[in-house]
This record gives structure tokens, C-alpha cells and sequence, in this order.
């Protein structure tokens, strides 16, 4: 930076955010609150690793040439839940059909992104960054959300990951996630040495414990002892919450049984109605790459995801605080349209996602990808994912979306 433009920022006063775009374009954004009184609306994120077959998903049961693509694995029409004349939900997810007739589930049909990345890593950083330069933008889409949104809130639960490996999108240097697997083993690990509490915060769990808390950073001006014990004091309340709040949850609502993906919403229903503040709480269902059996697999995949998501929906309508939240179900590339020789297919682009929730517009949006119109045999997206998460960030943070995406997308009308 030269003498000239550090004069000019200087000159532009606070408030105000200068953005480099990667195309070299600069663009100043004024404050990112919007006008109405800052939201409060939960945003839970379920996340579908592997590459959901958006077709097997919601299927285009009247077209010819998806029948053709898939001799062995597509779906007819009778096995399916018919939406209109001319696609159908796949036939295991009956609980979430039964929510889509009540205006509780949006379907934002062709997602994706200009020149895809069909390498599941790379493709999720995407993803997860909001931008093409992946991890290169810093921190992840829900990590700069939350900085704007809650910048000096020291709740060390204001997001929550509940599995084994925190998603870049949570990537934040002043809101670092809390992550459990099991909450009742969640436990803070820490000892009376501040340099043995900075090891167990930054990973290094005692044998037997579950917690895995994002690498803490050091505040500016803040000295080392003070770091250390602000590491420490956090891990201590967030540790303890979280388990009081799992144990002393209790629903009338019938989780599907010794499944993980029911009993990680489950907890995270009871985060959401306790007084923790968690402001987005993050999942995974993992199995999605379907190479091979994918009739099988996918349809077994389907039926734990509605049985879950079921109930866990079914769960939010019975607090004010649940009804406010908002759900978002995605996965980081659809499939082929053609199978394999395997009975299964291979990475592609677009595919839908939902959004789910008491308090959105359910119902069909975007547009369907043309057969007509591959991209290299791929459907070809015609929603870039930004635009759901414009939504998203604007109703859950009250956040101008284009201070946090760098740029200005438009709106998907489902909340």
C-alpha cells in the first residue's frame, strides 16, 4: 500500500469499508447494518459432504431425457411424492413433503456457481468462502456475518458446530466456534498452568474428551496472561452451558432412535431454546459421494435426513425462538446427469438445496437446469448459492449482504 491510497482511506473515515474485488475492482460500502432493528433469527446449517444427487433429490420424473441418462437408477413417477407436472420429491422423504404442503420448506432448484470445481475440497471452500478464491478471502461467509453483526459480543457460544471437524464457513478471528460431538462429554480441559490451558484450547484435548474448540486468537493489546486467561474463562462457561442446557432439555417429540444426525439436532434444538445465545449452529451428514449402488445408498440417505429433519422441524414450532430460526440444507455439488457403469454418478454442478423453517416462504424457487443445455454433461446452475445466502445474511443478521460477500446478488424470496 502506497502513501497515496493510505492517505485515502484515512480520508474516508469509520464506518466505511473499502473491498478489494479479485478482479481488481474496488468498491466502498457505507455501514452494513440495515435500517430495521438488528435479527435475531437463528440459522442452523446442515451441510450434505460428498455431493448430494440433486436429481435423485428432486426429480424430474416428466423428463425424457433424465430417464434416458439413467436406465438403472432413475426414479418413476409412482415411487415418488408428485410436486407438479413435472417433478417429485424423492419418495423417502414423506415428513418433509408433509412440511413442504404447510409452507415450511423452500426448494431453490439449479444452485451452483460460474466455472465449478468438481474436487469436493476445493469446491467446499468455495462454498464456505462465498468466494471462487476459496480460502484466500480470510474468513469463512458465516465468520464475516458474524463480525459485523455481533462485533464486541463475547459470548463464547454464539456459534456452535456440533461434530468432529469445524467447516471453513465458521472460520472467525473474533468469534471462534465451540465444537462438541457429545455435549454431556463436552468439558472444558484446561489445568491450572496458563500455558497447559492455551494447549488444551488449541486443540488438544484431554484422552476421553470430545471438546475440539477452533485455535483461539489473541486480541489486539492483549497481553499474554490476559489471553490466556480469557481462553480459559471461556472454555469454562461454554463447556458448562452447553451441558446443562443438553441435560435439561426435554420435548414431547419422538427423534428417530440410534441415529447420529437425530441426536446432534436434537441437542441442537436444545441450544436453540436455551439462554446460551448461539446465534448459528452448524451440522454434517457425510456419505453423499454416490460412485457406486447409489439407488441404495441415496435413498437410505434420504429416509435418516427426513426422519431427522422431520422431527427436529416439528421440534422448533414449539418456542417462539424455534419458530424465528431458519434452516439451510446444502451440499457442494450435485452429480452427473448420466450413471456410471457402476450403477452410480460422478461429480457434477448444480443441484437444489432447502430452506427450511416456520417463519419462511416455502414453495418452488429458481429455475430447473435445462437438459437441453448441458455444461460438459452437467446440469448448468441457474442460481449462484450467493444469493441464498444474501437471504440468509440479511434476515438472520440484518447485515447488508454485499459489505460480507464483497459484491451485490439478488434476493431469493424464501424468508
Amino acid at each position: 500500500m502506497d502513501r497515496r491510497t493510505l492517505l485515502s482511506l484515512g480520508a474516508l473515515g469509520a464506518g466505511t469499508l473499502l473491498s478489494s474485488r479479485a478482479d481488481g475492482a474496488v468498491k466502498l460500502f457505507s455501514s452494513p447494518l440495515l435500517p430495521q432493528e438488528r435479527a435475531h433469527r437463528p440459522l442452523i446449517v446442515l451441510q450434505l459432504s460428498g455431493g448430494n444427487d440433486g436429481l435423485s433429490t428432486v426429480v424430474p420424473y416428466a423428463e425424457d431425457a433424465y430417464h434416458r441418462a439413467r436406465p438403472s437408477i432413475a426414479h418413476k413417477k409412482d415411487k415418488l411424492l408428485v410436486l407438479d407436472e413435472y417433478r417429485g420429491l424423492n419418495g423417502e422423504l414423506k415428513r418433509l413433503r408433509a412440511a413442504f404442503d404447510a409452507g415450511r420448506v423452500a426448494i431453490v432448484e439449479g444452485v451452483g456457481y460460474p466455472k465449478p470445481n468438481r474436487s469436493h475440497f476445493q469446491s467446499l471452500d468455495i462454498w464456505h468462502a462465498a468466494d471462487e478464491r476459496g480460502r484466500g478471502v480470510g474468513q469463512g461467509w458465516i465468520g464475516r456475518a458474524c463480525a459485523k453483526a455481533c462485533a464486541g459480543d463475547s459470548n463464547p457460544n454464539l456459534v456452535v458446530h456440533v461434530g468432529a471437524n469445524v467447516p471453513y464457513s465458521l472460520h472467525s478471528l473474533e468469534h471462534p466456534a465451540a465444537t462438541f460431538v457429545n455435549p454431556a462429554a463436552y468439558r472444558w480441559a484446561g489445568g491450572e498452568h496458563e500455558t497447559d490451558a492455551y494447549a488444551k484450547a488449541s486443540g488438544a484435548a484431554a484422552e476421553g474428551d470430545e471438546m475440539a474448540p477452533e485455535k483461539p486468537v489473541r486480541r489486539e493489546g492483549e497481553s499474554s496472561v490476559e489471553f490466556l486467561r480469557r481462553v480459559m474463562n471461556d472454555g469454562h462457561s461454554s463447556s458448562l452451558a452447553v451441558r446443562r442446557a443438553a441435560a435439561r432439555y426435554q420435548t414431547p417429540i419422538n427423534y428417530p432412535r440410534n441415529d447420529a444426525l437425530a441426536t446432534s439436532l436434537r441437542d441442537v434444538a436444545a441450544l436453540v431454546n436455551s439462554e446460551i445465545g448461539s446465534r448459528v449452529l452448524s451440522l454434517e451428514l457425510a456419505g453423499f459421494d454416490t460412485h457406486t449402488d447409489q439407488r441404495n445408498r441415496h435413498d437410505n440417505l434420504m429416509r435418516q435426513l427426513d426422519g431427522a429433519l422431520g422431527a427436529f422441524l416439528e421440534d422448533l414450532g414449539r418456542s417462539e425462538r424455534g419458530q424465528a430460526a431458519i434452516v439451510l440444507v446444502f451440499s457442494e455439488f450435485g452429480r452427473r446427469v448420466a450413471e456410471n457403469g457402476s450403477r452410480g454418478t460422478d461429480h457434477g454442478v448444480a443441484a437444489p438445496l432447502f430452506v427450511l423453517g416456520h417463519r419462511i416462504k416455502g414453495g418452488l424457487f429458481g429455475k430447473h437446469p435445462s437438459f437441453d443445455k448441458l455444461d460438459a454433461g452437467d446440469l448448468a446452475h441457474t442460481t449462484d448459492f450467493r444469493s441464498v445466502y444474501a437471504t440468509l445474511i440479511e434476515r438472520c443478521f440484518a447485515l447488508e449482504h454485499e459489505y460480507v460477500l464483497g459484491a451485490k446478488y439478488a434476493l431469493v424470496p424464501v424468508a
